[in-house]
């Protein structure tokens, strides 16, 4: 690889935003690698000479030195002015390389020595204790490379930068074994149009693809990678990238022999399996790789399901190039073999489809300021847990301690969100009066904090005006925390993203916000404590059950609470616009009763905040079904808006996967009806009676996702699974691909022989199963507050037929 020399070259200070980091031993010294996307292009920051650490307690500082000395470990024990949560005096254990830290962890683990903050890699720290978030400034000595330039000896800091990235959308087409067909590549890589398809074959025109030919898989691998440095992207995303697309393209590199160099500067990617799970990660030097159904998950997005034909028809209004998108398979491979343009425009569209899902839902543009906000990776799933510490701990260092490993247990479990028992019924103007982000709001108010409580229970010794009461024990100091002052800070962002109209940021603020009181409810989080979480979710008991009874003192009646939500029913109330006013002026007085109740009793600041959020001009409460006892956190209602009424449900039927469309229409009707105050008898017979005569055969599929593999299903076989096995059973008999082995979603319907599959439909549909399961609960669990009832209706009808 060229270089120019950097001798006389003088330090040169950028910014950039962070794409990938490591780290490595370099000549016998651990040294942070950090890829970053700068205005003059992709650069490497090598930051040498770390020192890769863990902690011990002062007491064993002696023995720790005998057992580093004893295993040839270089390393320098420091006594330091930190402390454990014990108020025990720390030593941090200074390492020379990557391999002097692993073996002192391992050699002072196996002597039974207790190990804190061990777990951290060393890059991860590097950039927490400097408060790097996505964006950096860096100062090095330059030395161009080939395609980038690389910084020596550099020093960084935290500093806000926009990135402009390039990012090239990937998908594979292969064979039912990996062996690839083909490859296509779409997006603005280099700020340039890309949008081309290579495949294995002999030249031929392929009508508005433009095409790269290669004659077998060697070839289309050295090809793909040569077209990567070519293109050089930031960001590589696709659907179930990583765990398909790069994971095939990795297992066949190996098969041809060829080293799957597409990382920057012709760098190798590196492939980890998951402890837990088939899944896995791949780190490309200098590239993200984002998988678009995660980067739709960790942005809180739901679908039915989240293949790509079902996620683009939602979104978009489109799909893919497939005449069956159910049995892709078998058109892929015949297309490859007998009509490569056919293949070349669907792998092409597939990956078009996922750039403009990313563009449509801004998806990038949230991971970005994910990592602006928390410090994670841009492909990073998940990451909750992360994102605290990241922010979190450098403060807690700040503040003298270090950090408590997990809880060895797990964690133990805390107390859920309020849920009030309901009072069914059919209602007349039901108001619901949400608080604002109530849990981030108790933490900011009763100042519940990891430090916080460390402190709180040494001044509770000492001082009472020093600390606030929390739940189970737990005593919270009233000015030495940072959790509160986080996420007054985020909070404040928030409300400028939504002045802003910025959805995009508004929402990976409220997302981080949200996720706190988990965090430090969950044993996978090493600030875990079931006094933090217990104060958090006892406290909103408290708050829900106060705000009620303030409700009821002025006259009204609560007849559901949920988490953060006090649902009111206006029992006298003469008209919507009656109903609006109370709904204001019930949200001022509580607003105001929470002020002084808080300043003149506990001489805190109040950062609750309750909203009049909808108002409901008629409303079910349902039974659970079989009981007479109120259900919880099922519920419909209507709205009246502008654009005319709006039925909206919670927890029934009709937004259930796992119920058919019969079932789901049939309640609407029924529930317009009965909110109309309309006889619903005639719309039941006839429903009935169509059902009973194939008139809604169209309607009775029913959809389920097979959530394991199909030979783990022993014991207990529901109907899908069986529906499953016995269309892989005929796709086998015809010499078809198996389609239901590894997990996948099943269409079946069930008839008078048991579930069968929608592809192999042979015997008569059970008609009397779909009025019996499916028709039946979900009229009676409506029809009762009408005063009616099913069997009745429907009886005389089911004698004449």
């Amino acid at each position: 690889m060229s270089a120019v020399s950097s001798t006389d070259t003088p330090p040169l200070t950028a910014s950039g935003f962070l794409i990938t980091r490591a780290s490595s031993d370099v000549a016998g010294k651990a040294q942070v690698q950090l890829w970053v996307a700068t205005d003059r292009g992709p650069a490497l920051l090598r930051c040498n000479d770390q020192r890769p650490l863990f902690f011990i307690d002062s007491s064993q500082h002696s023995d720790a030195a005998l057992l580093l000395q004893h295993n040839q470990v270089m390393a320098e024990l420091k006594q330091l002015p930190l402390k454990t949560y014990h108020q025990k005096p720390v030593s941090a254990v200074y390492c020379a390389s990557l391999q002097h830290f692993f073996n002192a962890r391992r050699a002072l683990q196996q002597r039974g020595l207790e190990l804190l903050e061990s777990d951290f890699r060393l890059q991860d720290r590097y950039l927490m204790e400097r408060f790097i978030c996505g964006g950096l400034c860096f100062t090095g000595k330059p030395v161009q490379r080939a395609g980038y330039v690389e910084y020596q000896n550099c020093q960084i800091k935290s500093a806000d930068y926009q990135p402009k990235l390039s990012v090239l959308s990937l998908d594979i087409e292969c064979d039912m074994d990996g062996e690839l067909f083909s490859v296509a590549l779409y997006g603005n890589s280099a700020a340039q149009p890309v949008s081309e398809v290579l495949m294995i074959g002999e030249p031929q025109p392929c009508p508005g693809v433009q095409m790269q030919w290669y004659q077998d898989e060697t070839a289309l691998l050295n090809g793909l990678l040569e077209r990567i440095q070519q293109l050089d992207p930031d960001v590589f995303i696709g659907w179930n990238l990583v765990n398909f697309d790069f994971r095939t393209l990795l297992a066949r590199a190996q098969h041809c022999g060829v080293a799957f160099a597409i990382g920057r500067g012709g760098a190798l990617s590196r492939w980890r399996d998951a402890r837990d799970s088939n899944q896995g990660y791949i780190h490309i030097p200098g590239r993200a790789a984002v998988d678009g159904i995660e980067a739709l998950r960790s942005a809180t997005y739901l679908f039915n399901s989240f293949s790509l034909e079902n996620v683009a028809q939602e979104l978009l209004g489109r799909g893919k190039k497939a005449k069956d998108v159910d049995d892709r398979m078998a058109e892929i491979r015949h297309n490859f073999h007998h009509d490569k343009p056919a293949l070349a425009a669907y792998n092409l569209e597939d990956a078009r489809l996922v750039v403009d899902i990313f563009e449509y839902t801004r998806l990038l543009d949230y991971l970005v300021l994910r990592a602006q906000l928390t410090g994670l990776e841009l492909d990073r799933s998940g990451g909750s847990v992360a994102a605290f510490t990241n922010l979190y701990l450098p403060r807690l260092h700040r503040a003298g301690y270090v950090a408590p490993n997990l809880p060895a247990d797990g964690g133990l479990a805390s107390p859920g969100g309020y849920v009030m028992n309901s009072q069914p019924g059919l209602y007349r103007h039901v108001l619901v009066l949400d608080f604002k982000s109530l849990y981030p709001s108790i933490i900011r108010t009763f100042k519940v904090d990891p430090w916080g409580l460390v402190e709180g229970l040494l001044a509770a010794e000492k001082d009472a005006d020093q600390v606030i009461e929390g739940f189970r024990g737990a005593w919270f100091h009233r000015h030495k925390h940072y959790l509160p002052d986080i996420i007054t800070s985020l909070w404040q962002q928030r409300d400028q993203a939504k002045a802003e109209g910025d959805q995009a940021r508004s929402q990976a603020l409220k997302i981080l916000m949200n996720s706190f009181y988990g965090v430090l409810g969950s044993g996978g989080c090493r600030f875990y404590d079931t006094r933090l979480a217990s104060s958090i979710t006892l406290r909103g008991h408290q708050i829900m059950q106060t705000t009620a009874q303030w409700i009821e003192e002025k006259g009204y009646r609560v007849i559901y609470g949920d988490t953060d939500s006090t649902f009111v029913w206006l029992e006298h109330c003469s008209s919507n616009e009656h109903a609006q006013q109370v709904g204001k002026k019930l949200a001022d007085t509580i607003n105001t009763k929470w002020r002084s109740e808080l300043a003149e009793k506990h001489r805190l600041d109040c950062h609750l905040e309750i909203e009049f959020e909808t108002h409901f001009s008629r409303f079910l409460m349902p039974t659970i079904r079989g009981s007479e006892a109120g259900s919880k956190k099922r519920y419909a209602g209507m709205i009246e808006t502008d654009q005319g009424e709006k039925l909206v449900f919670k927890g029934l039927e009709t937004v259930r996967t796992d119920w058919t469309d019969l079932a789901k229409q049939f309640q609407v009707q029924l529930f317009e009806k009965l909110f109309h105050d309309a006889d619903p008898c005639e719309l039941i017979r006839c429903t009935v009676n169509d059902t009973l005569r194939g008139k809604c055969d169209g309607e009775l599929v029913y959809r389920k996702r097979l959530r394991r593999r199909l030979d783990r299903y022993q014991k207990n076989v529901p109907p899908h699974v069986r529906a499953a096995r016995l269309a892989d059973q005929k796709n086998q008999q015809q010499g078809k691909p198996l389609r239901y082995q590894r997990k996948g979603w099943i269409n079946y319907v069930m008839t008078v022989n048991g579930p069968e599959p929608v592809e192999y439909l042979t015997s008569p549909i059970d008609y009397q199963h779909y009025i019996d399961r499916q028709l039946k609960p979900v009229a009676d669990a409506i029809l009762p507050f009408a005063g009616l009832e099913f069997e009745s209706i429907v009886s005389a009808q089911m004698g004449l037929l």
